[in-house]
C-alpha cells in the first residue's frame, strides 16, 4: 500500500528531526554547550538555519530533545538488563545512568547540568515528566521494591530522591575530577549502597500533598 503524501511527508519530518537530534548528541559531546548552535547544527546536516528553526525554537528547546533521547536511549538499556531481586534492579538504574554520564560528560554537563527555565515550545514541565520513560522505568522498579517490603512509601518521592542522589553523585565526579573519590564506578555504587541502606530504614513520605503522576 503506498503511503499518502501527508504520511510521507510525517515520516520525512520524523526522520530529520532524528538526524537532527544525532547530530546534536554529537555536537555536544565533541564541543559541549558553546559549540551547540542553530548555525553550527544546519551545517552538520547540510541544511539551512531556516530549516534547522523549523523543529527548534531555539537552543533550549534543543536540549529538552537531547535529554528526551538519552532518557529514551536510557530506559531500553535499562529494561535490557532485568534483576530477580527488586533492590539489585535499581542498582542497576544508577549503574547505566552513571555510565552514561561519565562515558558522556560534556553532553551530562551540557543536557542535565544546563538550566531549564521554561517548558518546550507547546508543552509542559508536567506532560514531558508523564512521557519520561526513564522515570518511569525508575517509578516501577521502586515500586517493586515497596511491594516486596524492601522499601517503604511513596514510590514516586523515593525514586526522585534517587534521582536526586545519582544526578548529583554523577555531577561531582564530572565537575570535581581532581577530588579523590577514588574509582568512579565504585564510588557511585556507595553512594547507591548507602542511600538505599538509609531508605530502608524510613516511611517516605509523598514529596507533596498534591500526588503527582509520571
Amino acid at each position: 500500500m503506498q503511503l499518502s503524501v501527508q504520511t510521507r511527508r510525517e515520516k520525512q519530518k520524523a526522520e530529520l528531526r532524528s538526524e537532527l537530534v544525532d547530530a546534536a548528541h554529537k555536537l555536544v559531546q565533541e564541543e559541549g554547550y558553546e559549540g551547540l548552535t542553530i548555525r553550527k547544527l544546519a551545517k552538520r546536516v547540510g541544511y539551512a538555519p531556516m530549516s534547522v528553526y523549523s523543529y527548534f525554537a531555539d537552543k533550549q528547546d534543543i536540549l529538552f530533545a537531547l535529554a528526551e533521547d538519552a532518557f529514551e536511549t536510557l530506559a531500553k538499556r535499562i529494561e535490557d538488563h532485568p534483576a530477580d531481586d527488586p533492590i539489585e534492579a535499581l542498582q542497576v538504574i544508577m549503574t547505566e545512568y552513571a555510565a552514561f554520564g561519565l562515558g558522556n560528560p560534556n553532553e551530562y554537563r551540557t543536557v542535565f547540568m544546563t538550566e531549564k527555565t521554561r517548558p518546550p515550545e507547546g508543552r509542559t514541565f508536567a506532560e514531558m515528566q508523564e512521557g519520561n520513560p526513564l522515570m518511569k522505568v525508575l517509578i516501577s522498579r521502586v515500586e517493586a521494591c515497596v511491594a516486596a517490603g524492601r522499601l517503604k512509601g511513596d514510590p514516586r518521592a523515593i525514586a526522585t530522591m534517587l534521582w536526586a542522589v545519582g544526578h548529583g553523585t554523577i555531577s561531582l565526579l564530572i565537575t570535581f575530577p581532581f577530588y579523590p573519590f577514588g574509582d568512579q564506578q565504585a564510588f557511585v555504587k556507595r553512594m547507591c549502597d548507602f542511600t538505599l541502606a538509609g531508605l530502608a530504614t524510613q516511611d517516605v513520605p509523598p514529596l507533596t500533598e498534591t500526588p503527582a503522576n509520571c
